[in-house]
This record gives C-alpha cells, structure tokens and sequence, in this order.
C-alpha cells in the first residue's frame, strides 16, 4: 500500500504508527486499572501511578523493537537504530530501579510519623532512608551513564586504555572529583552514624534552625527567621556544631531575671512554678529557680522549665518572662532594679527615730 513511498519515509511511518499504538494502549490499560483499583486498592493504584513513566516508556521501547524488523531501512541505520534502542533500555532499567527504589523508601516511612512531639524514632529512620537513597540515585546514574557509554565501541576503547594507565586516570579522577567525593561519602557516613536528622534543632556558625532538608551534597537548614542556610555535608563530619535533639525532643529552657536584693525570692518561685503549671508549652518534668548570681545592684534569679520540643523550650521562656515581670510591676515594685545613693541633707531633727529622719529625707529630696 506505502510501495509508492521512499523506503526511509515508510520507516518513520511505521516507527510512528507504532509509538502511537504504545501511548494508545498505556492509556487505555492505565484508564481500565484506575477503574479498577482506584477505589478497591488505593494503595496498589498510587504505585501504579508512581511506575506511570517507566511502564510507558517500556512500551514505547517494545513497539520499536518489534517495528524495527518490519521496517524496510539498510543495515547500517537498522544496527543505528538497534544501539539506540538498547541505550533506552538501559535508561529504562535505571529510571525503573530508581522509582522502584523511591517506592520502597515511601513504604518503609509510612509506618513513621515526624509531625508529632516525640518523632525521635521517626526522624532518625527518615533521616537515613532519605540519604541512602540519594546516594543510591547518585549511583544508579552513574552505572546507567557508564553501561550507556560503553555500548558505543570507541569509549569501549577509552576505557580499557584508562585501565591500562590506572594509576594516573585515578589520581586525576580524584582530585577533580574530590568535592564530589567528599560530600557523597559525608551523605553515607551521616546516614549510619546520624548526627544530624531531619527536623533536628541545630546550631551551625552561631545560627540557631531545623533541618528541613538533607540533599546528597549539601543539608538546607531552615532559620528561626524563615531564611534558609545552605551547608555542605562535610561541615557535619569536620567541624562542630550544636545538635539540640539529638537524643531527646525534649529540652530545658531559660529565663535569667536581675532584680533588687530586697525582691522576695520565695514569692518569686512559688509564682514561677504556677505560672508554668499554667503553660501549654511545659511538659511536667522541670521548674526551678535559682540565684545564680550576686552583682553590684541586682541578684540574678534563673529560672529554668522543661518543654516537649525546641519551639516551645524557646517559647515558654519568653511567656514566662512576661508574666514575672507582669507580676512584679504590680505586686512587689520595690523587687525591681533600682540605683540607691547616699545623699547627705542639713537641718535634719535631732530625733533618733528612723521614722522621722525618713520622713525629713524625704521632705528634703521633694524642695531639692
């Protein structure tokens, strides 16, 4: 019926008409499963529906194949075209094991929940699924360029000369590849031994965050203030740092007070402890006041109280600031900071009463 057309122009007709087939039937099979699962098997039907990509392409790549010996091209374009088809497939088979991969990570979290107060467990198994499987995607892309590479013969030939000169190849590989390298490594070592996890309260170069993403060759960290620090995943292997959570949601806050010596300690704790009683953000574990110190004018007071996670061991301090101030402005104003000076004043009474040379100092200090 096409022997009137040029054989290259019956070609792509017929490569054509059988990639139309493939996307035809993928979404036709694709409708009938989501009739079928999509209300009996959710589950099923959402992996189904992850795998859409990769079963389509492998459809598209089976109606070449069987259209290639159909097709009326020489053997120079059919060996061309037969290379290009075995490149897919390797794409296919690593696109396919990195969505299988992602599919596995997805039903191993499902049993962990990190949006509540205690997810210890759950960041730490988060934490190391998510880096293995970036490293496990850094690698699958590296073996599919590699096995796509070497179909062609001349880097066939490249490669075997660089294993004859290994020592060279290698020592240069690895000096250009060193940054990579490190942060790839850093990636492992941090999903086994977890000094960092996801959603952990950090502190990094005098910045205090969460860790909102770990990537496999930087880590975001998401700032008290919105902004976003950007880290190489080496900085938590060479040098310090804060880690707030790392074996417990759960932290001490808190809150220092200066006030007068003559303020009544005793008064103060027993507000303290119902002010925090009182608190959503307390978790009943820790309150306790201290003076910690003994200045010139004022007596340092400690205050410290016990929260669930590191949100509310920053707020229940504020809160408990507020309300102590509150309470000593209106009930004890003589507790609050003030500067005392001797002050010497003439023609004061005789009277050995403190009373009255109060009264006369203070006769004295209203005309002055």
């Amino acid at each position: 019926m096409l022997a009137w057309l040029p054989n290259p122009a019956v070609a792509a007709i017929l490569l054509a008409l059988a990639v139309t087939i493939a996307f035809l039937l993928h979404r036709i099979v694709r409708k009938l499963i989501r009739r079928l699962l999509a209300h009996r098997a959710p589950f099923v039907f959402s992996i189904f529906t992850q795998m859409h990509g990769v079963t389509q392409l492998g459809l598209v790549i089976l109606a070449i194949i069987i259209a290639i010996p159909v097709a009326p091209v020489g053997s120079d374009t059919a060996a061309w075209m037969t290379r290009l088809v075995l490149i897919g497939v390797i794409g296919l088979i690593g696109w396919g094991a990195m969505t299988a991969l992602k599919i596995a990570a997805d039903l191993y979290l499902l049993r962990f929940r990190i949006d509540v107060d205690d997810n210890l467990l759950a960041r730490k198994h988060v934490t190391q699924v998510r880096v293995l499987l970036r490293a496990a995607d850094v690698l699958v892309v590296v073996v599919t360029l590699g096995a796509a590479l070497m179909t062609f013969e001349p880097v066939r030939q490249y490669g075997v000369s660089l294993f004859a000169s290994a020592g060279v190849a290698g020592i240069v590989a690895g000096l250009a590849a060193r940054p990579l390298l490190s942060n790839l490594f850093a990636g492992v070592q941090l999903a086994m031994t977890q000094p960092i996890r996801i959603d952990d309260a950090v502190v990094v170069e005098n910045e205090w965050g969460n860790i909102e993403e770990i990537t496999s060759t930087y880590v975001v960290m998401r700032l008290w203030d919105w902004r976003r620090m950007i880290v190489p995943l080496s900085y938590f292997i060479e040098k310090p740092f804060q880690n707030w959570t790392r074996e417990d949601s759960a932290l001490i806050g808190s809150a220092f007070l200066y006030v007068d010596y003559s303020a009544p300690v005793g008064i103060i704790r027993d507000k303290l402890s119902e002010i925090v009683k009182a608190s959503k953000n307390w978790d009943g574990r820790v309150i306790n006041l201290q003076v910690t110190d003994a200045k010139e004018r004022t007596i340092e007071l400690r205050c410290l109280m016990s929260a669930r996670n590191a949100g509310r061991a920053f707020d229940l301090p504020c809160e408990v600031r507020e309300h102590l101030v509150e309470f000593l402005q209106k009930h004890h104003p003589e507790a609050l900071p003030r500067q005392r000076s001797d002050v010497a004043v003439s023609g004061l009474p005789d009277s050995k009463s403190p009373k009255a040379r109060r009264e006369a100092v203070r006769k004295a200090a209203a005309q002055g």
